[in-house]
């Protein structure tokens, strides 16, 4: 419903000032014309008249998220993404919907990001695909993708900047209540990455627990009754990274929810992250979320009591 909302919402912004037609003829296309939401999410059917092949003639095609995202699409859905592909729409994809578009092929050799919690999943299932886990939208040729759903809008608003000239986009973002354009990536909202199974669910949690002691690989594998080699090789299969890169990560995460929520002093924060000094903290937070902890705390300063 997002690039409904977004290119809907420019129709009427531009019904306002001009007598012209609609610019934008939005159709939500799907097999047999119907589809519903999750229970999580609230139970909703959604009926259209419009079936997977009207998509073929469209110019723009935005692929949404599923629940099932790992699953591989139907091959009419494949079918339908390649015909509109070859025949010169620009195809989209919001969050994990990255995910039908590589199983497409349509990824293959392509730039692409995707919501940041599955981006190693997404490299790892689809090795000729270059995931880009920090932006919060790419465009490579014909192909673009967003990461979670409010990046989603950051593309459906690109694209009528492209299609329309800055000012409809504008007008539209004023009307959906949102900047026109954000700067930076996903890494200020990176958390630590769960595996996809839950074979290491024990050792991670160790961590976690441990964490503002002085780890090591040894320690770490020592723990894991895991020789050195084999813990890094575990590792790198089910979670993309190293356990000391972990390690690292669950410590920013840390440190992000005690800038959240708490007024201590940045260097007692580091203290109570498990950095060994309050200089590598800052240079690891820095790395890791792209901007100083103090101008992180920024943004949350208004809502600690």
């Amino acid at each position: 419903m997002i690039p409904g909302q977004v290119f809907g919402m420019a129709n009427s912004a531009l019904a306002e000032n001009t007598s012209d037609d609609p610019r934008y003829d939005v159709r939500i296309c799907t097999a047999g014309q119907a589809v519903a939401t999750t229970l999580a999410w609230g139970v909703v059917e959604i009926r259209t008249p419009f079936g997977l092949d009207e998509a073929v003639d469209a110019d723009v095609v935005i692929v949404p998220g599923k629940q099932d995202f790992l699953v591989p699409p139907n091959q009419d859905v494949i079918d339908v993404l390649r015909a509109a592909y070859n025949a010169g729409a620009r195809i989209g994809s919001i969050c994990v919907g990255a995910f039908t578009l590589a199983a497409s092929g349509l990824l293959d050799g392509k730039r692409v990001t995707t919501h940041w919690q599955w981006a190693s999943a997404l490299a790892r299932r689809y090795p000729d695909v270059e995931v880009d886990a920090d932006a919060m939208f790419v465009e490579d040729g014909q192909i673009l993708t967003s990461a979670g759903v409010a990046a989603g809008l950051d593309l459906c608003l690109h694209l009528l900047r492209q299609d329309a000239g800055p000012d409809l986009a504008n007008r539209t973002a004023r009307r959906l209540v949102l900047p026109s354009w954000r700067d930076g990536g996903q890494a200020p909202y990176i958390e630590s990455v769960r595996p996809e199974d839950n074979s290491l669910q024990a050792i991670i949690e160790w961590m976690e627990e441990n964490a503002l002691e002085p780890l090591n690989l040894g320690s770490i594998a020592r723990h894991a009754s895991m020789s050195v080699r084999s813990l890094n090789r575990h590792f790198q299969e089910r979670l993309g990274t190293t356990p000391l890169q972990l390690l690292l990560q669950i410590r920013i995460d840390r440190a992000r929810r005690l800038l959240e929520t708490t007024r201590l002093p940045v260097d007692r924060i580091a203290e109570q992250s498990g950095f060994a000094s309050p200089a590598s903290f800052r240079f690891h937070f820095v790395r890791s979320v792209g901007i100083p902890p103090h101008k992180y705390r920024t943004g949350y300063v208004g809502r600690q009591s």
